[in-house]
């Protein structure tokens, strides 16, 4: 069992609140996961930009200087760092990154996408990197209960696997094992044993074959095999899947200022305007 949120604004006035809006829904479903947080915002950044967001188990030590080594703008937020760089230069960076920098894991990158996770509950993961004051257009949370692998950083939610892509999931699969050493002959990595990181790189990879979200997520249905709901992170917005069994509580509402999402209607109810919102349960193999 785990907590899974999300929240897109309509209403752009509305992106100053946005991080306070997306942590008060993820610190409502703690009791749905104690072990892990994690939570993707989504602002556009400078134009022929990108943004890299790595992690640290000794900030202190792999964050000093790495700008300079790298080239890049860096904030650094408790144990992680947002690089901002020229996109021309993202694959240089990435490849220096893997190559002399062995201690930093890569959240996530792309132009919009800043995923913040570590161990501990949503309130403290929140306020560990100042989740409620930040500005945003869309985002995903995610509150674990591990089952399948062990409660690590790399182990929370969001997987982020493409640029501006990620997911969170509450559910399991049975068929993630098959599945890595299939993407792997393909030349798809993954960094953990956890199936919810097979998952994401299972849509990056339909998605860079080809695939728009909804097609990639409709493959999903066939290929994935379990009880889950997905949310997945683009630089447009979010997308839900739900098996074709939906064991998985889901919930969402919208109105004319927000489309949101929680694994439950406990969620929502903090929301500006919910009472008048409009409200439904997404369709099982939707």
């Amino acid at each position: 069992m785990c907590g899974i949120v999300g929240l897109f604004l309509k209403d752009p006035a509305l992106a100053t609140e946005h991080g306070g809006m997306l942590s008060e829904m993820l610190v409502t479903m703690s009791d749905r996961g104690p072990d892990s947080a994690g939570i993707a915002i989504y602002q556009k950044g400078a134009a022929e930009a990108v943004k890299i967001t790595v992690q640290s188990a000794d900030p202190g030590a792999d964050f000093d200087e790495l700008d300079a080594a790298l080239g890049v703008e860096m904030r650094v937020i408790d144990s992680h760092a947002i690089l901002t760089l020229p996109a021309s230069q993202e694959p240089a960076v990435l490849a220096k990154l893997k190559a002399e920098h062995p201690g930093l894991r890569v959240m996530s990158r792309g132009q919009s996408i800043e995923i913040y996770k570590e161990t501990g509950l949503p309130k403290s993961v929140a306020e560990r990197f100042a989740i409620p004051s930040r500005a945003g257009s869309h985002g995903i949370g995610h509150t674990r209960m591990a089952t399948e692998s062990a409660v690590t950083t790399l182990g929370a939610h969001p997987f982020s696997t493409g640029a501006d892509q990620c997911l969170v999931h509450n559910g399991s699969l049975s068929n993630h094992n098959r599945l890595r050493r299939s993407l792997a002959r393909l030349g798809v990595e993954t960094q953990t044993d956890n199936d919810t990181e097979v998952a994401a790189a299972y849509l990056t990879h339909r998605m860079a074959e080809g695939d728009d979200l909804g097609q990639a997520l409709e493959a999903g249905l066939k290929d994935l095999d379990g009880f889950y709901t997905f949310v997945v992170g683009t630089g447009d917005g979010f997308g839900v899947l739900r098996d074709p069994i939906a064991c998985k509580p889901a919930v969402l509402a919208e109105t004319e200022r927000y489309v949101a999402f929680g694994s439950d209607y406990r969620a929502l109810v903090g929301l500006p305007g919910i009472a008048e919102a409009r409200n439904w349960e997404p369709e099982h193999a939707t």
